[in-house]
């Protein structure tokens, strides 16, 4: 095993909310990676950010942290429709790359990011962290030693209330249809397909029905779906963001038991066998893409090799281009 013998000096471009708990923290919990400057285009913003979190560089201009020679590494933490005008400028200066998810808002967009890396042999990931948190591997482990058997299908209900800012009308960039035509889907969505595809492989047919039911925004608000993936498992989703009650609930259905789980709720993981039924509490850490930064660092280290990158973000931008109707 290759062992740190360097540090890999970061730079965050877009240090919003994603970056405060979820992200950020993590590239200075993990060994052998740094966060050594950050980029926002408010210079309070980001002067507050960089003090709070003990980060010595912060830059209102995206040029210069990417070719700023003391940034080794950019991790591009803006909304999705400003991903590949910054990739693009990661790529050329030939420095690897991790993307927030979803990789692009069409998997057009997402096709150039990738081959711009590939064109230059870079390794770039993407943060559908889901793929490394231990919750989740576990139902992997699950569904490749066969405990339920052979997977015949997989379903998945995500709804929520609508919230009071979309009431309100007030400005959200992720219920804005030029920068996400799913709204909500995209969002939350993408990670519920994108752990899906990495379980049960790629996806080969897919149909949807999309449309906007509540008239309060200019995205999707409601979302159905059919699929089947290439190893003959068959997939139904459905997703809306204007019901009475949250609910999340994945369901797969096996020839000798079913595993239910959340997405996204803190909810445990459910093992029905004929043997009996069990839960399993498997907390996440604090810092939720921890792992996912782990291992992207593994990666680099030649070690092992990340399980979300370019190519299976942009399948997954494929699957949801085909239900929105992109």
């Amino acid at each position: 095993m290759t062992e740190i013998t360097k540090t890999l000096r970061w730079g965050i471009i877009g240090c919003g909310n994603v970056t405060e708990v979820k992200s950020g923290p993590a590239y200075q919990k993990t060994a052998g990676f740094t966060i050594e400057a950050v980029m926002r285009r408010d210079p309070e913003k980001v002067a507050d950010y960089a003090k709070r979190h003990g980060i010595k560089k912060y830059y209102t201009d995206a040029d210069a942290l990417i070719n700023d020679p003391e940034i080794d590494a950019v991790y591009i933490a803006t909304p999705p429709d400003t991903h590949k005008f910054y990739a693009l400028k990661v790529a050329e200066a030939g420095k690897p790359c991790c993307i927030e998810k979803p990789l692009a808002p069409t998997y057009q967009e997402c096709l150039t990011i990738t081959e711009a890396f590939e064109a230059k042999n870079i390794p770039v990931f993407v943060a559908y962290y889901r793929r490394t948190l231990p919750k989740f591997e576990q139902v992997k482990k699950w569904i490749d030693s066969k405990t339920i058997g052979d997977v015949r299908h997989i379903r998945w209900h995500l709804s929520k209330p609508t919230s009071n800012q979309d009431r309100s009308g007030e400005y959200n960039w992720r219920t804005d249809i030029k920068i996400a035509t799913g709204g909500y889907f995209d969002d939350l969505a993408s990670h519920g397909l994108d752990l899906f595809i990495h379980y049960l492989g790629p996806i080969k047919e897919v149909s949807g029905i999309s449309l906007n039911q509540q008239g309060l925004y200019t995205s999707k608000d409601a979302c159905v779906a059919n699929w089947i993936h290439e190893s003959g498992v068959t997939g139904s989703g459905s997703w809306n963001f204007g019901t009475f009650e949250r609910e999340d609930v994945v369901e797969i259905y096996g020839s000798e038991g079913k595993i239910t789980f959340s997405v996204f709720e803190n909810d445990p993981l459910v093992l029905k066998t004929a043997t009996g039924e069990s839960t399993h509490n498997i907390p996440h850490p604090e810092n939720i893409q921890l792992h996912h930064v782990e291992q992207m660092r593994d990666q680099l280290l030649g070690n092992s090799k990340h399980p979300s990158n370019a190519f299976t973000a942009a399948h997954t931008s494929w699957v949801m281009d085909q239900i929105i109707g992109n």
